[in-house]
């Protein structure tokens, strides 16, 4: 397995949600987009985002509209549609699904972690700690 690439496929895996996400705060120019993922180091640079923007806009989730400034061309600022601010309510709840879901694995796996000895640990199907609903 590539470590690497698997990383990266999954940062793209979010990308959209993110950006939807920036978006949704209100009228956003693409640069400072490109700011805030790089600070929360989901990498990605201006080849990436403009094309999954545009892709973005043909599908009906945001629009743009052109704002003057004083220091140079007009800047175009993104803003969601209607069916945007759906979309996204949709993804949030199969984010808050799928976050649920992958925490309870990898907190399963860190509770039954390999003991120093080496030999293979065997996690009940149950967690022992949940009071059981047979009789």
């Amino acid at each position: 397995m590539n470590i690497e690439n698997a990383q990266v496929q999954m940062r793209k895996g979010i990308l959209e949600f993110c950006i939807l996400h920036i978006i949704s705060r209100g009228e956003v120019y693409a640069s400072d987009m490109l700011d805030e993922l790089t600070s929360a180091r989901i990498m990605v640079v201006e080849g990436t985002l403009y094309p999954l923007l545009t892709r973005l806009k043909n599908a009906g989730l945001l629009d743009y509209k052109w704002v003057e400034s004083t220091s140079g061309p007009p800047r175009k600022y993104y803003i969601l549609t209607e069916l945007g601010r759906n979309s996204l309510e949709a993804l949030d709840e199969t984010w808050r699904e799928l976050s649920e879901s992958v925490d309870a694995i990898v907190n399963r796996a860190e509770k039954y972690k390999k003991p120093a000895n080496g030999s293979t640990p065997i996690a009940p199907l149950v967690d022992p700690s949940t009071p059981s609903t047979t009789a």
